[in-house]
């Protein structure tokens, strides 16, 4: 396993660089100039020129892309254009608040989404089973910006029961996170229900319920951690969507995170910060998927690392 590791750590070099390329000239094809949004559209040309060479702007491209890469190596991302603080240090204030969000969002969305699928499966073709697939597809085609709306419109606003705005208690961690994972409910809860349904219909099942075993140990010892390798994927891959897209939840909520701050650096072509940002998302959703890689060994056994 320690060798399969080492080479899953090497192929996230390759993607790191695809990344940063296609980040670093998709910043630069924008229209609009960094400089001017600091310092105005009638600045002197003087100041403008200054600036610009003072930010290293004035350099070719691929210039500017290898500077970046071999500061990003030594772990400086620059200097924030437009707050003029240093990149990292606006990183390691805004990353935990998202960190926790996307936590939080796939925990639920895994505890509901399971269990919806195991019910499903369980009852299938029934009531049950017809009524929260249907729930499930609603969950699917909510944007989470509109639930987050609905959310605060009755929680907040009508009974009052949680705060709309901030991060400054748990509790204003709640609405945030559950407009977060809803959506990846209804996603988990058919994959669920499919893994479930194939396993269910094995012959040991079968050999197990003949043998007079009681169905609640059957489907949760027998099928269900044979059923959780997809299901343990598709966690995966959410938990980096829900970090990438927090950035909607975010701005609802007024929290101040890593997406925000992403927003923020786009719609002010702060260059090192958009950079530093997708950077980061991008090395924690390959790491995320390489945890459930290992993961999978000790959920199968059968399961050989080559």
């Amino acid at each position: 396993m320690t060798m399969y590791v080492i080479r899953r750590l090497l192929s996230v070099i390759p993607v790191l660089v695809v990344v940063s390329i296609l980040v670093f000239m998709m910043l630069h094809l924008i229209p609009g100039d960094p400089v001017l949004n600091v310092l105005g559209l009638r600045a002197p040309q003087e100041a403008v020129e200054a600036t610009r060479i003072q930010l290293g702007l004035d350099q070719p491209l691929h210039i500017q892309y290898f500077r970046f890469v071999s500061n990003a190596l030594r772990g400086d991302f620059g200097t924030s254009i437009r707050t003029k603080t240093p990149v990292i240090d606006e990183i390691i204030a805004k990353y935990p608040y998202t960190l926790k969000l996307a936590i939080g969002g796939t925990i639920v969305a895994a505890f509901l989404g399971v269990s919806v699928g195991i019910i499903s499966a369980v009852n299938r073709n029934k009531f049950w089973d017809n009524f929260l697939m249907v729930l499930s597809l609603l969950s699917i085609s909510t944007p989470s910006f509109f639930l987050a709306l609905i959310l605060i419109l009755v929680f907040s606003l009508y009974l009052g029961w949680f705060p709309s705005v901030g991060i400054h208690t748990p509790k204003h961690y709640i609405l945030p996170i559950i407009a977060l994972g809803t959506q990846s409910v209804g996603l988990i809860a058919r994959m669920t229900r499919s893994a479930m349904l194939d396993v269910l219909n094995q012959d040991y099942i079968r050999t197990a319920r003949s043998k007079g075993l009681n169905e609640r140990v059957v489907v949760y010892t027998h099928a269900l951690k044979n059923a959780l390798i997809p299901v343990l994927t598709i966690l995966g891959l959410r938990f980096g969507g829900l970090l990438a897209g927090s950035a909607l939840i975010e701005t609802v909520f007024g929290v101040p995170g890593l997406g925000r701050l992403m927003i923020e650096g786009v719609q002010n072509r702060d260059y090192p910060v958009v950079q530093a940002t997708v950077l980061l998302i991008a090395t924690t959703f390959v790491v995320i998927n390489l945890i459930v890689d290992i993961l999978y060994k000790f959920v199968d056994p059968r399961i050989k690392y080559q």
